[in-house]
């Protein structure tokens, strides 16, 4: 249930409830920064905190609170959660620990949490094992410790549920202007995708930042991406951690290339977030998004006095999803004119120091730079924390460039402790983007230049994982062809009795069925004529057999598997198929259902699809047969979703005319 989080977090009154230095510090940390609103102290004893006298019981405050700490004890905090839900309370952080999180440690724990979630009824609820929120926007703290927010008129919002990591990122000297801080706990109550929704309704968020330890329902997420999206404002994400539900009890080729982190990445990529691998980029990523908003363009220009400094920013550059794209005649006439004939044009662009110390003239060599077709523009400048008088030039400059071009503009220290925070300060309110270290920069730029918009249609969810048995590779061939999948033709063979094999043509396939991996297990043969038949049955291991024909026009091989991914949803694994699947390791993923053109996007970005599109002049593949094939395992796992646990094909075989599955796994409960 959508719970309005409005009065909690951006409250007109605060309630303190309990003692000790936690609880007074959330009193004065509302009132250093000036929060406007009625803070009252609830203590049975009576004490005065800053001058303000408390109130024995929270009936006896003198109005209904927007927004209460409770700095109690857990079994108190459930009594008092309970008073303020039924008093119409706005919300409540719950500070104490000692409920689900600590389950392994006492077992009443979890009886606990249910408690305090009958107690908070309809009432938002943070936490438990919450530090609470900080509202820079308007001074309203429900915070027990230090921070390093001040006062700020627009800004981001960052939410975590690690305190510490909030407390590290409030720290920053970066210039970054953080309006929210939010410290999710052990989220009982309202998920952080919940919270991120409340955050959308203050116009003054420009970005938003989660550090994600787990997902939780993805329905909710998917909710959170396209109301986003609506209001403009941009999602990132530092996911931490590995799905290895994932992987676990599995047998099949995809779960152990799609387990870990690749159910993650899929479903962030689905909902249009952008993705981070460390705090520095986050901060400097969110830094980027709040001056210049997502960039129209995955294309970069860099501008530095040093022959060096060009050569970094390319070999930075190297390997990512951004480009220097080549100057064009226009760039290098202008360019011409403003630098002469002694400096080298190319973008990176090296411009020496001839104009150093002359702003208007650095500005004239900049601005091209800054084209329409450009990204983002990264003029590289390290200030000396020595003196930097004589780098005033630079910062001239770059606001310059930004109000003539009206282009994202950003000053990059390739030393991130190298950018003053008073020079960030002015590039920022000049709508210049500070950025510290040029790895760092040019990662974000990477996120800013491809964040999309969320696929309309959520995630497939999971639901409970499901203990399955293993089909044999007739009976799972059977289930797919049923839906679509085309298989080769073949005959049955039980206990080594050979049938009449007449109505195959040779060459033949015959595999012992039974076992997950047949190569390992030395249970294939290939190629094999009608009359050697009986021969390889007697010499192959086990009983019961499949003799089917071979498909011999194929180009490539490909891996389609399906995995039910407790985290994340049903995890769609495109790649490079057949025995050497795993050391290839080329693979995509994407979540269930993915439309006809994310597939093919996908089958694109394979390291193996040059032999898809005819590589060295080899026919290509039909890549609407592929997609055909993959569509139907898909709904085969859309139709069994309840009971399914995995699915896959390894491999289809692509002709020039048609896909076929020449192997079929399926894992299926039988219930």
């Amino acid at each position: 249930m959508a719970r309005d989080l409005s009065r909690l977090l951006r409250p007109r009154s605060i309630a303190v409830v309990g003692g000790g230095a936690w609880c007074a510090q959330v009193v004065k940390q509302s009132l250093l920064m000036g929060f406007s609103g009625d803070i009252h102290i609830v203590h049975p004893r009576g004490v005065v905190v800053e001058g303000i006298a408390s109130v024995p019981t929270v009936e006896a405050l003198p109005q209904v609170p927007d927004a209460v700490f409770v700095g109690v004890n857990r079994h108190l905090a459930i009594d008092v959660v309970a008073r303020l839900a039924r008093m119409g309370a706005g919300g409540a952080v719950c500070f104490a620990s000692g409920f689900a999180e600590a389950v392994a440690e006492d077992a009443a724990a979890t009886d606990l949490q249910a408690q305090l979630l009958a107690a908070a009824a309809d009432m938002p609820l943070l936490g438990p094992n919450c530090y609470g929120y900080i509202n820079a926007l308007d001074g309203a703290l429900l915070w027990p410790d230090t921070h390093g927010c001040a006062r700020v008129g627009a800004g981001v919002a960052i939410l975590t549920q690690s305190s510490n990591i909030a407390i590290n990122v409030t720290m920053q000297l970066r210039g970054l202007p953080i309006a929210y801080v939010v410290a999710c706990g052990n989220m009982a109550q309202t998920a952080q995708a919940d919270i991120a929704l409340g955050l959308l309704d203050d116009p003054r968020v420009t970005a938003i930042g989660m550090h994600i330890e787990g997902f939780g329902d993805t329905g909710a997420w998917h909710r959170l991406a396209v109301r986003a999206t609506e209001r403009g404002v941009p999602l990132i994400a530092l996911k931490v951690g590995a799905s290895e539900q994932a992987q676990r009890a599995t047998v099949s080729h995809t779960a152990s290339l799609a387990g870990g982190d690749a159910g993650a990445a899929a479903l962030l990529a689905r909902l249009g977030i952008g993705r981070v691998r460390d705090l520095p980029t986050f901060v400097e990523t969110l830094k980027l998004l709040h001056v210049a908003g997502p960039l129209d363009a995955p294309t970069l220009s860099s501008v530095s006095c040093s022959g060096g400094e060009a050569s970094l920013a390319a070999d930075t550059a190297h390997g990512r999803a951004v480009t220097f794209p080549a100057l064009t005649q226009v760039q290098r006439a202008v360019l011409s004119e403003a630098l002469g004939p002694m400096v080298a044009l190319s973008n990176p662009l090296d411009y020496n120091t001839y104009i150093w110390r002359d702003a208007a003239a650095m500005a004239r060599a900049w601005a091209p730079m800054a084209a329409d077709h450009i990204g983002l523009t990264l003029l590289i400048v390290d200030y000396p924390h020595t003196d930097a008088t004589d780098w005033e030039c630079a910062t001239l400059a770059a606001l310059d460039v930004r109000a003539q071009t009206g282009r994202p503009v950003a000053v990059v220290a390739t030393l991130p402790e190298l950018m003053p925070l008073a020079v960030a300060q002015r590039l920022i309110a000049g709508g210049v983007v500070p950025m510290n270290g040029l790895t760092e920069a040019i990662a974000a730029a990477e996120v800013a230049a491809h964040l999309g918009a969320p696929v309309e249609q959520a995630p497939l969810p999971s639901g409970e994982a499901r203990d399955g048995v293993m089909l044999s590779e007739t009976e799972a061939k059977a289930a797919l062809s049923e839906y679509g999948v085309i298989i080769p033709k073949s005959v049955s063979v039980k206990a080594n009795f050979v049938p009449e094999l007449t109505g195959l043509s040779p060459p033949l396939a015959v595999k012992r069925l039974g076992l997950a991996h047949k190569t390992e297990a030395n249970a294939v043969r290939l190629n094999v004529a009608l009359d050697q038949v009986p021969g390889i049955l007697a010499g192959l291991p086990g009983d019961g057999a499949i003799v089917e024909e071979m498909v011999t026009d194929g180009v490539a091989e490909i891996l389609v598997g399906v995995t039910r991914d407790p985290a994340h949803g049903f995890v769609l694994t495109l790649g490079a198929g057949g025995v050497l699947t795993e050391i290839l390791a080329d693979t995509v993923s994407l979540l269930v259902p993915a439309d006809e053109a994310a597939i093919k996007q996908a089958l694109a970005r394979l390291k193996c699809a040059p032999l898809l599109s005819g590589y060295r002049a080899k026919p290509a593949a039909d890549i609407d047969s592929i997609v055909a094939a993959v569509m139907a395992v898909q709904s085969y796992v859309i139709a069994q979703a309840d009971v399914i646990s995995e699915v896959e094909i390894n491999p289809l075989i692509c002709t020039p005319t048609r896909a076929v599955a020449a192997d079929a796994l399926i894992r299926i409960a039988k219930d």
